[in-house]
């Protein structure tokens, strides 16, 4: 088996497909997820706490070194309130998953209760069955 056939085997079994489908599916979700959080949900907590942009804040550690309108040395901060940002964006989507997964639990447990179907009676048996009400019958 030559080495791109082996290659080809491996990235169509259903786990390498799932893998990549879900992997798509989570960026386009955290792009969703990224602009809830900085257009929708930052501005009215931004409001509550008095006008804030959490995205601004940063605890600067040393000032940039200006010579006239150039930049020598660039400002040396910490940008905290970008962490709080991503910290609000990765609740958001934990909280979605666990909606998703609850969900699919929720569904697969239904599944599991349902009454499995009685089996097929096997052909050998409704032969019999006929044979024997045949001899009843005569």
């Amino acid at each position: 088996m030559s080495i791109v056939s082996e290659f080809r085997d491996f990235a169509m079994r259903g786990n390498v497909v799932d893998l990549a489908v879900g992997v798509i599916i989570g960026g386009a979700f955290g792009k969703i997820v990224s602009v809830l959080v900085e257009k929708v949900l930052m501005p009215p907590i931004g409001l509550l706490t008095g006008g804030i942009d959490f995205a601004d804040k940063k605890f600067v550690i040393q000032s940039a070194v200006m010579e006239a309108e150039k930049v020598v040395t660039p400002e040396v901060a910490i940008g905290y309130g970008e962490f709080i940002n991503a910290m609000i964006q990765f609740v958001i989507v934990a909280w979605a998953l666990f909606l998703v997964i609850k969900a699919m639990n929720r569904v697969k447990k239904k599944a599991e209760e349902a009454p499995a179907p009685a089996p097929a009676t096997p052909d050998d048996v409704l032969l019999l069955r006929e044979i024997r009400d045949l001899l009843k019958k005569s």
